[in-house]
């Protein structure tokens, strides 16, 4: 029990004001490194020895001297503040760097303009995208620190803001006979074989009444899904972000007239919102009502 009180009572300033000793040689200069008065160096190496249970120092009238145990422990002591600098570091550096991911097609057509005009109002925080192929954008395994998604996070410790909508559109082979169209109607697509991504995708059947829905494939990878529609052998049906995002050789996008738009989501984890979420949440939405 005695020991465990004594861990407890240790704290970081006694190391500090130890590794101050050792490195400029008397109380005095280290009062000056520490900016406190030589008292409050006694005071705190005192203090030290008293929780270790060791002498630290020999102390003469010139120069202090690291005893045995005293070099043992200044060894251990200055890897222990290395350590702890290294953790106020990063934990600061987290606020000068906002990771957003998402899953497929991150902001759209307004993921330059996003990016210009959050370095010109917000050239202290480092933007970065990431893709990352699950429902929450890599949010769930913390590879960011909000995330752009189309569809609903669930329960639980996520919070949102919902920045906009975005209609749909179909994705065709280029040869399809509909690619000559401007437009393809829901009550259509269930004469042809729909592609749905089941992990990440925004199409359901739900889009069509019982009785009237397409036959479906399965893909879980934006780059399948792409190459199964290339071959004519499949549609898709998704946010106007993708035709955006991936502007492929042998696919093309005709506007979806009687779907309803997609909400875009920003999410966050609950409990611990980055500084600058508010800031990205406003941008995005302003972009949004722009139509820009």
């Amino acid at each position: 029990m005695h020991e465990r009180v004594r861990g407890r009572e240790l704290e970081l300033r006694h190391l500090r004001c130890l590794v101050a000793i050792a490195d400029t040689g008397t109380l005095t200069d280290a009062a000056i490194e520490l900016g406190v008065s030589q008292a409050a160096v006694s005071r705190t190496l005192l203090a030290l020895e008293r929780i270790l249970g060791v002498r630290l120092l020999h102390r003469t009238s010139r120069v202090c001297v690291p005893t045995a145990a005293g070099a043992r422990v200044l060894a251990r002591a200055r890897h222990l503040l290395a350590e702890a600098d290294d953790l106020v570091h990063r934990a600061t550096a987290g606020h000068t760097r906002l990771r957003v991911g998402h899953a497929w097609s991150a902001m759209g057509r307004h993921t330059a303009e996003f990016q210009r005009r959050w370095r010109e109002r917000h050239p202290e925080v480092e933007l970065r995208l990431i893709r990352h192929n699950t429902p929450t954008g890599g949010l769930a395994e913390g590879l960011c620190d909000l995330a752009v998604v189309r569809t609903e996070p669930g329960p639980g410790s996520y919070a949102e803001a919902v920045v906009g909508h975005e209609p749909r559109v179909v994705a065709l082979a280029s040869d399809d006979p509909w690619a000559r169209r401007r437009g393809v109607r829901l009550a259509e697509i269930r004469e042809r074989t729909l592609i749905i991504d089941r992990r990440t995708g925004t199409t359901t059947l739900g889009l069509w009444p019982e009785g009237a829905r397409p036959s479906v494939e399965f893909t879980q990878d934006i780059d399948d899904w792409l190459a199964a529609i290339a071959t004519g052998r499949c549609v898709g049906v998704t946010p106007r972000a993708t035709a955006a995002q991936y502007r492929r050789d042998g696919i093309v996008y005709r506007a979806l007239r009687d779907a309803e738009p997609v909400p875009v989501r920003l999410v966050w984890r609950r409990h611990d919102p980055h500084p600058a979420t508010d800031a990205a949440v406003a941008l995005l939405g302003e972009l949004y009502r722009e139509g820009a």
